[in-house]
């Protein structure tokens, strides 16, 4: 390996490093969610008291907001190892049968984009969810014959971004379905503080509310941001964070006051200058954009429709009056349709 690819593989493997170090291990550690965690606690206090198994879960939201975390720390509440795989690599029934009967009894299964498993690998998980069994064909042809191998006791906690993908089979057969929500900026805030003290930097409470308020909501973006921040500052031989470097490295990095970055503008400037404000179709925004239309839809616009800066309607994407505010331009008159005219 060259230097420069060793240089780039640390660098890649203290990031994770540090990502990991930066997750709560406790779900008494766990910041924002309250509901969640109040119902979670319950669920899993009531299946230790009766020594079963926690029913299936289901975790669904937007990226960043703690899916991957709460399943480990299940696990971690639960002291079962839990094993981790994602639905575009379970390619083949025979790589499902292979994780499943390899577990411990009493393990966590986490299989995350659980939207894009294939339908003969559902087919495969049915049974398994519902009667901890699988089935797998021997031979071929008139000769093939079904088997039903017994699995250990485990529990299936799938996360989704997408959660209107699931099939309904599937997303019936969870008993316990979270919906993971944006977080508002005290809990974000408070999350910045936990990280700082984590990676030993001092940050004035100014300084992490300004990085809660352009975090979008969202735990891993405020994590990133004070791990950025926290470079500016080294820069400038500053021992504190202030909100003077918060601001100049924020305005470095692209974020505006609202926390949108140069792809979320971009998107809002190509509906505004571009398509008269809209209707337009996703796939035509990615091309004007240059960026792949699964990431503008589940990066960029579920933070930019709860700002109430886009609309979806069955015609495409529609800037709002508050795009155009946003951007610095006045908004036009609508239309008896509700669209904007000139």
């Amino acid at each position: 390996m060259r230097k420069n690819e060793t240089v780039a593989a640390e660098a890649l493997s203290s990031e994770v490093a540090v990502e990991a170090k930066l997750r709560p291990q406790r779900l008494e550690e766990f910041i924002g969610q309250h509901t969640l965690k109040e119902n979670l606690s319950v669920f899993l206090r009531a299946a230790m008291m009766r020594e079963e198994q926690l029913d299936h879960v289901l975790l669904y939201g937007p990226p960043g907001l703690g899916k991957t975390t709460l399943a480990h720390i299940i696990a971690q509440e639960l002291s079962v190892p839990i094993n981790t795989t994602s639905g575009p690599a379970i390619e083949r029934a025979g790589d499902l049968v292979g994780i499943l009967t390899n577990l411990e009894p009493g393990s966590v299964l986490f299989i995350d984009e659980c939207h894009r498993l294939s339908r003969t690998v559902e087919e495969i998980l049915y049974p398994a969810l519902e009667d901890r069994k699988v089935d797998i064909m021997l031979g071929n042809g008139p000769a093939a014959r079904s088997i039903r191998l017994d699995v250990a006791p485990f529990t299936v906690i799938g996360a989704t971004t997408r959660q209107g993908m699931l099939t309904g089979p599937l997303r019936d057969r969870f008993g316990i379905l979270f919906n993971l929500e944006f977080y508002d900026r005290d809990s974000l805030s408070a999350i910045v503080h936990r990280a700082a003290r984590i990676l030993d930097v001092e940050i004035e409470p100014e300084a992490a509310t300004e990085i809660a308020e352009r975090a979008r909501g969202t735990p891993r973006i405020a994590n990133r941001v004070l791990r950025r921040v926290r470079d500016f500052a080294t820069v400038q031989s500053s021992t504190k964070v202030t909100p003077e470097i918060v601001h100049h490295a924020l305005e470095a990095l692209g974020i505006d006051d609202a926390g949108l970055d140069r792809l979320d503008l971009a998107l809002l400037r190509a509906i505004v200058e571009k398509y008269d404000g809209g209707p337009v179709g996703l796939d035509t925004l990615a091309a004007s954009t240059g960026e792949d239309a699964g990431t503008l839809e589940d990066v960029c616009e579920p933070y930019l429709l709860q700002q109430g800066l886009i609309q979806r309607t069955p015609r495409g994407r529609i800037a709002t009056a508050g795009t155009y505010r946003h951007l610095g331009l006045t908004p036009p008159k609508r239309d008896g349709g509700g669209l904007f005219s000139d």
